[in-house]
């Protein structure tokens, strides 16, 4: 007879006592007890395109590089060119392996020469420390410091009207991907002008012991506009109407940036970095398969793993798919082969044995109107 299967401890934020206060619905997530939805996935989803949201993303790692040349060290393990960077300017950048996949997609802050903070996925944080740490090795000092942060993200575009009552610093003078250190409500805290839902907003890390005060503050401060707590199904809708990549549906270790469609974050010309070879070749070849954007012309929803056909041929399958909240339509992403990924070209998306007819379209589905 088999021992019974030990039942997986899910990992909590500080702010798990106060999600369930609100009645969130929980649920398990790369490991962790989160939060999916409060009042229901489109209305959360709708109050970020249209007001503010906040969620609780501290489940995301962190992973801090210290030491003399933090951030020439970073430069040769990440394709993207950290030289290019003003002071206070982070930047979205991959971490890649030996024949190019993506290990993982991260956005660095570097704080000092010696000193890089970086934000990874929540399912990819063990994974990242290893693979940085043991290219690090002699080179620098790499700490994992998750459990030492709260992350909240207050998205929508009255985010900075609410976050301003906080604190002290020009938010209308902080550009996209740029980053500073200020009270926010009385914290200590790191505000960047970042996000993950196509929509202006702000990212801030705060010491975890402050983060149910720094939460309270900014509900506190956005009750007058609206603002709502929201979970990861709200974040799934909104990034995807955005086309912005989930790791292990979008990205993975057999995944490159080029067949991702984020040959801008790759830098050739920055000279050498971790993968930077079969890049080149794959570059100079072209790649065999892309990802695209799909619309439904039929009934029904694409979701993960459905096959995508060109005619009697299997082009390639759906790696993220939903019903978008703002546009209305079924939309979803799919690697399909180079030579079916022409926009405007029509395929089929086989949902539960039935041929649906689907649309290739550019990507994003959504693009917010700057003011």
């Amino acid at each position: 007879m088999n021992a019974p299967a030990t039942p997986q401890v899910r990992k909590k934020t500080p702010l798990n006592s106060v999600h369930r206060r609100l009645g969130a619905k929980m649920v398990e997530f790369a490991g962790w007890d989160m939060p999916v939805q409060y009042r229901g996935v489109i209305e959360e989803h709708l109050a970020v395109r249209g007001r503010a949201g906040l969620f609780d993303v501290s489940h995301m790692g962190e992973v801090e590089v210290r030491g003399a040349g933090a951030v020439d060290f970073c430069q040769t393990l990440t394709p993207n060119d950290l030289s290019r960077l003003k002071p206070g300017q982070a930047q979205y950048n991959l971490l890649l392996n030996d024949n190019g996949g993506t290990v993982d997609d991260i956005v660095i802050y570097p704080l000092k020469a010696d000193h890089v903070f970086i934000c990874v996925n929540a399912s990819n944080t063990d994974k990242d420390f290893d693979w940085i740490e043991k290219h690090g090795a002699g080179k620098v000092k790499v700490e994992d410091t998750s459990a030492r942060y709260v992350q909240l993200a207050l998205q929508g575009p009255l985010a900075e009207n609410i976050l301003q009552r906080l604190t002290s610093p020009r938010l209308a003078e902080l550009k996209t991907f740029y980053f500073f250190f200020a009270a926010v409500g009385g914290i200590e805290s790191l505000v960047a002008r970042t996000g993950y839902t196509g929509e202006d907003g702000f990212e801030i890390f705060c010491e975890a012991p402050d983060g149910e005060k720094l939460w309270d503050v900014l509900m506190q401060a956005g009750s007058e506009d609206g603002l709502q707590p929201a979970g990861l199904g709200a974040r799934d809708t909104l990034r995807l109407e955005r086309a912005l990549p989930l790791y292990g549906h979008e990205l993975d270790d057999s995944t490159t940036p080029l067949e991702a469609g984020l040959d801008w974050v790759v830098k050739f010309s920055k000279g050498s970095f971790l993968g930077r070879d079969p890049l080149l070749k794959q570059k100079e070849e072209g790649v065999r398969r892309k990802l695209v954007g799909l619309e439904m012309t039929d009934p029904g929803i694409a979701r993960s793993h459905y096959p995508v056909f060109k005619g009697s041929a299997r082009s390639g399958e759906v790696t993220s798919g939903t019903k978008s909240p703002t546009l209305g339509k079924a939309i979803a992403m799919a690697y399909v082969r180079a030579e079916d990924a022409a926009a405007g070209d029509s395929v089929e998306v086989e949902i539960r044995e039935r041929r649906a007819a689907a649309r290739i379209v550019p990507l994003p589905f959504y693009r917010r109107q700057v003011k």
